[in-house]
């Protein structure tokens, strides 16, 4: 027999908590105030906090909703990803097995229904001096399956998915590119995108509707585009990432990795970058590796070897 549905219970599905998760935690948190005991909105809350990446709060309410109702797989299921998120690895699993040991056929059903529903791709740009760089984040996409189609401000790509589904994204750009210059690249883990710039200018967002603000010149000290002497900024520390991800894809290991990594940051970088880094290398004995003109390039640089090792002349 079906279970009655209660009419003063506000009902809250994942499609509109997937829709806004920020306005959906705001009414569970005003259902809750209402019903304090009841376990499947700390469930669904859980949720929501999941999607704005508050992997605290939502460990926090899967672990209350789990309080109420310990036989709940999906709160486990919750738990576990923000566990997993706040790398609480062994928690995790603990929490994904327990979830699987109480009801295997919904975690299958829900499985299943991931499988069914439309993809959800995410994808990402950043710039270097000379290229602007998309990556999709798809997983073992096969090269036959892709078309990418480049035009002076536009970007079109068609995937087929893994799943037999068909993705499209299509982009106006903010400014031109040169189409015959631009490429892809396929990788396991993603689809690199690389469109050529006809000039080195920053551009302030990915896409336009034809009223490109003023250009400003790519340079040296542009904020979010080149290392600074302390740290590594936003743009730079996504290339270094994606080149890691490289390495590992192409399964590089030890020097060959790092020398792909010094030379992916000496071809994109200015010729202060460059000058930085022969200066430093060749003054220092290949001990030390700087990208800030401004400070290498009114000294000499020492030798500075690591800690365990010494240095000698032969």
């Amino acid at each position: 027999m079906a279970a009655a549905l209660d009419p003063a219970r506000p009902r809250f599905p994942d499609g509109d908590v997937e829709q806004d998760p920020g306005a959906a935690a705001q009414k569970l948190t005003v259902a809750l105030e209402q019903k304090p005991d009841d376990a499947e909105y700390y469930c669904q809350r859980a949720y929501a906090h999941i999607l704005l990446q508050n992997y605290w709060d939502a460990v926090a309410d899967a672990k209350k909703s789990l309080e109420l109702n310990p036989n709940n797989a999906t709160a486990f299921l919750r738990k576990g990803i923000s566990e997993y998120h706040s790398k609480n690895y062994a928690s995790a699993l603990e929490s994904f097995k327990e979830g699987q040991k109480l009801d295997k056929g919904s975690q299958t059903e829900m499985t299943t229904q991931q499988q069914t529903q439309p993809s959800k791709i995410k994808y990402d740009w950043y710039q270097t001096e000379s290229q602007i760089i998309v990556t999709l984040m798809i997983k073992n996409a096969q090269k036959d399956d892709i078309s990418v189609q480049f035009s002076e401000k536009e970007l079109n790509a068609l995937v087929r998915l893994p799943s037999g589904e068909d993705y499209n994204l299509k982009l106006v750009l903010l400014h031109s590119i040169v189409p015959e210059q631009s490429t892809f690249k396929v990788l396991s883990t993603k689809i690199e995108i690389k469109m050529k710039k006809p000039e080195a200018i920053r551009w302030e967002k990915l896409e336009g509707q034809g009223d490109s603000p003023k250009l400003k010149q790519y340079t040296s000290d542009s904020k979010h585009l080149y290392p600074s002497s302390s740290h590594y900024t936003k743009n730079w520390d996504k290339l270094v990432v994606e080149i890691k991800e490289e390495e590992k894809n192409e399964k590089l290991e030890g020097d060959a990795a790092l020398n792909k990594l010094f030379q992916q940051i000496y071809s994109d970088g200015t010729d202060e970058v460059k000058r930085a880094m022969n200066k430093s290398f060749m003054e220092s004995g290949g001990t030390v590796l700087s990208t800030n003109w401004s400070d290498v390039g009114k000294r000499k640089v020492d030798v500075n070897p690591p800690d365990d090792m010494e240095w000698k002349k032969f």
